[in-house]
Parts: C-alpha cells; sequence; structure tokens
C-alpha cells in the first residue's frame, strides 16, 4: 500500500534511500530528505506491507509529468513485485500527468513497463 511520507517516518526513509546510487552518504541523505519535506514538486511515498515500510519512491512533479526521482526496496523484500507495484500506484495518484524515469530510475521504469505491455 502507498503512503505519504511523514517526518516520523524519516529514519525508515532514509534507510531505504540508501540504497539508491550516490545516497549513500549521510548528509546527502539528509539533503534529499529535506528536499521532499520544502520542496511542495517533490513528493516521496513509502511503500507499506502488512506493519513494514518496506519500499520508498520519490517524484518531482512538474506542470504535465512527473518524474521519479528515487525508487528503492528492502533488499529482503526484492524480486516479489514491490517497485513496479509502487510505480503503478504512483501512475494511478498521478493519473493526469505521464510519468517519466530520471537517468537513475530508468532502467527499472522501463522494464516495469515492458512487463505490463
Amino acid at each position: 500500500m502507498l503512503i505519504r511520507y511523514k517526518r516520523s517516518f524519516e529514519k525508515i526513509a532514509m534507510g531505504l534511500l540508501s540504497f539508491m546510487p550516490g545516497e549513500k552518504d549521510v548528509k546527502q541523505l539528509q539533503q534529499t530528505i529535506k528536499s521532499y519535506e520544502m520542496d511542495e514538486d517533490r513528493q516521496l511515498f513509502l511503500w507499506k506491507d502488512g506493519e513494514d515500510i518496506v519500499g520508498a519512491i520519490g517524484v518531482l512533479k512538474t506542470d504535465d509529468q512527473v518524474q521519479i526521482e528515487h525508487i528503492s526496496v528492502n533488499p529482503s523484500h526484492r524480486d516479489q513485485g514491490i517497485g513496479k507495484e509502487m510505480v503503478l500506484a504512483v501512475e494511478e495518484v498521478f493519473k493526469t500527468k505521464t510519468l517519466i524515469p530520471n537517468e537513475l530510475t530508468q532502467g527499472f521504469f522501463h522494464k516495469c513497463h515492458n512487463e505490463t505491455n
């Protein structure tokens, strides 16, 4: 289930985002989280599986597009389709906008769309 990021989930979100390339450094992670908290065009969502939060997906909204900036799944929950479910859930949230990847997320994004088409 896709849920919106709240400050109380900060440590969990930082842990999940740390699996992304370029997000290993604590200071960088704090900056990334702060940008999702402060910039109204950026939104971070978490994926809840039962009681556990096991994934994160962050987006940057523009007038007609939503760009996936980050997508990460806890390694012990990978290969279960969670990442794909997160992409589909974000598409549903932003129905009127075109969902696109950034450089870091394009490989996974295209893999998801090739499986659904």
